[in-house]
């Protein structure tokens, strides 16, 4: 409906209006909005730089950005920093162009053609490794978790203000995560091609670094932020394999970006989730949730949710001390595809006494297009890829440094309620 109606305003401007041209009105929005994955050598499938890329396209662009499906932003609320967001102005020219034949206009008078740095995103990493060998993923059987050591060379201490990971084999690594260990257990127990290492990565502290999911952007920390990287530390790369029916391999690539000044704030992770997922085939509506009273005042600055393939509505938000409700995060159409880490353009200040809740519900039944199973099947909670999750995490600063401890130990109290009250096994 929103497309019919923006392709009904684009016919009503052009008897006005000339009609919009590649150089003049459509190049400026694909080099500000879309290139940026659509170039060569970049994440998307085509190139939209040229005006040659995007004419033979503009009824798909016009069709997909006028749904709402491209560019790829999930949040319907609240703002965040780095929205890939189209304006209503923008679609509109976008569905006009493809209506009126895409002309290219003048291309003499076309702004120049973007460039991009080649490699990292980021730019020139500080570090930059990969695991030691290609890693087998066989044509079938369960999920896999494989953890891979990669040493690092002797240097001093030094500070961590951003990293990126770049698999191998997309179509193979669901996940995966980057830690740092300075016990050297996890290289008594890689032999050479990882280890098993479902849940933790098998050492204590599990010191973490950062991760990856489909569609997540790199994220330099916030100002003031960093995390230590030891010396005599080594680099441990946890992944998330799901078999694609045939024989397949990773290598996956680690960057990490570094800072000479020591951070001044520290993020605590406030957890949320629901292990209590056991939906039928068909439900339309299954709903879990879970809540944390906030101990002391916080600044919010992220939130990161995690779910899989049926998860249809993400819900977080505050409800503060006064009775007030404040949206944390809505993701109203939720897409396993383009998962990432949002950061407010501010942080929040939230009271101690705030409640943080999270709502995630699910749609397996037959008319969510984003289902894997045909027909449906029950869906439970678990690792694999086809089970089912809801995560909630929100990254926050106590206001106070002296906070910090208590804070702390209201979230392991909170875990420690959670396992007391039974962990929640695999239905059989």
């Amino acid at each position: 409906m929103r497309g019919v109606v923006l392709a009904g305003l684009a016919v009503a401007l052009w008897a006005k209006d000339p009609p919009p041209t590649f150089s003049r009105d459509v190049a400026p929005i694909l080099y500000r909005r879309c290139a940026g994955c659509h170039h060569p050598g970049a994440v998307a499938p085509f190139s939209l730089v040229t005006y040659a890329d995007a004419s033979k396209r503009a009824a798909l662009i016009a069709t997909v950005t006028g749904h709402g499906f491209m560019p790829p932003w999930l949040p319907s609320r609240p703002r965040f920093q780095n929205e890939r967001r189209l304006t209503p102005a923008e679609i509109s020219t976008l569905q006009n162009w493809a209506a009126t034949g895409a002309h290219s206009g003048n291309l003499v008078e076309a702004p120049p053609e973007p460039s991009f740095p080649e490699g990292w995103p980021l730019g020139t990493p500080g570090l930059e490794a990969e695991m030691s060998q290609p890693f087998t993923v066989p044509a079938d059987g369960p999920d896999l978790y494989q953890c891979f050591v990669i040493p690092l060379p002797p240097a001093p201490q030094r500070y961590v203000r951003a990293i990126d990971i770049r698999p191998g084999n997309t179509r193979v690594v669901h996940h995966a995560l980057l830690f740092q260990d300075v016990t050297g257990e996890a290289k008594r127990r890689d032999t050479g091609g990882g280890y098993s290492c479902f849940g933790t990565p098998g050492f204590l502290p599990a010191r973490g670094l950062g991760g990856w999911t489909p569609g997540k952007q790199p994220v330099p920390e916030p100002a003031g932020m960093a995390e230590p990287l030891y010396p005599r530390s080594d680099l441990v790369l946890q992944v998330h394999y799901h078999a694609t029916g045939k024989r397949e391999t990773d290598r996956t690539r680690v960057a990490l970006y570094f800072t000479l000044q020591p951070p001044r704030l520290h993020l605590t992770d406030v957890a949320l989730g629901s292990s209590r997922i056991d939906i039928p085939a068909g439900a339309r509506n299954f709903v879990v949730r879970d809540r944390f009273t906030l101990p002391v005042d916080v600044d919010l600055f992220g939130i990161i949710p995690h779910a899989h393939y049926v998860c249809k509505d993400m819900r977080g938000y505050a409800i503060l001390p006064n009775g007030g409700r404040r949206t944390l995060l809505h993701i109203p159409d939720w897409n396993f595809n383009w998962q990432d880490q949002y950061r407010y353009p501010a942080p929040i200040r939230l009271r101690a006494g705030t409640r943080i809740e999270m709502e995630f519900t699910y749609d397996n039944s037959a008319e969510n297009p984003r289902n894997p199973n045909h027909p449906p099947r029950r869906v439970v909670y678990g690792p694999a890829t086809t089970d089912e999750m809801a995560g909630l995490h929100l990254e926050v600063v106590p206001v106070r440094a002296s906070d910090e401890e208590e804070l702390s130990q209201a979230l392991w109290g909170k875990m420690m309620r959670t396992l007391g009250g039974g962990v929640y096994r695999r239905p059989q």
